[in-house]
């Protein structure tokens, strides 16, 4: 399957001609109109510095239905335990950085460059990015951000200074999907992590046709500290 190049037109290929691996596109750019254009079809950017951008819509996608979330016993009692404050898009910048800057610091590599950030630091400023920070005292000891569309919520990244306080940043989305009735919440590529989470695959097929039904719904923005947690 080839894989197709982008102009300056806001258009993209089909999602389902993407290549086995998920490859779908190469080129364009990270302007608003073109992201949200992406992900209102399933289709997102991943790529590492000096490459072009690549567009990808992998199948099977990996999802987290909120209702099907893991709260270990140990996160249960974490959450209870109201050692963590929470907030919701106070610090965006600053969470979109700390998930690029940890990965570095662990010798790894990051798409998290800095045309990425200010892509999304863009879309956050027009609300349809956000993030969950997750605080110690008054250090920023984890979070995680993503783009909302409709009752759908797609997850870009996460990270913790402080052990668990992604997974309790990640239990507050769920929390807050739960709450606004959002169909799923998007983990994009499969791994062994977010599957002990309660993330699940499913056909590329499945998941446009979830993604369709989401789009046709509003979405509620997260706001302000969500602490009375029900797991």
């Amino acid at each position: 399957m080839p894989v197709f190049q982008l102009s300056d037109s806001l258009v993209f290929p089909p999602p389902e001609l993407a290549r086995a691996d998920g490859l779908l596109a190469v080129g364009g750019d990270l302007s608003p109109e073109r992201l949200l254009l992406a992900y209102r079809q399933g289709i997102f950017p991943w790529y590492s510095p000096g490459e072009p951008i690549l567009w990808w819509a992998p199948d099977p996608r990996c999802v987290l239905f909120p209702n099907e979330f893991h709260c270990s016993r140990r996160l249960r009692r974490t959450l209870r335990s109201g050692r963590f404050r929470i907030t919701c898009d106070l610090a965006f910048e600053r969470v979109i950085c700390e998930c690029a800057r940890i990965r570095l610091e662990r010798g790894e590599g990051t798409w998290i460059d800095e045309a990425m950030i200010d892509a999304y630091c863009r879309l956050h400023g027009l609300g349809h990015a956000h993030s969950i920070e997750c605080w110690l005292e008054d250090k920023l000891a984890g979070g995680l951000y993503g783009v909302a569309l409709g009752a759908m919520f797609f997850g870009e990244s996460m990270f913790s200074r402080v052990r668990d306080a992604s997974k309790v940043a990640l239990a507050h989305l769920v929390q807050i999907g739960r709450r606004h009735a959002w169909l799923a919440i998007d983990c994009q590529v499969s791994s062994a992590h977010l599957h002990r989470l309660g993330a699940r695959d499913i056909p590329a097929g499945e998941f446009r046709r979830l993604l369709a039904h989401a789009l046709s719904r509003p979405f509620r923005p997260p706001v302000g500290p969500w602490r009375q947690l029900s797991f």
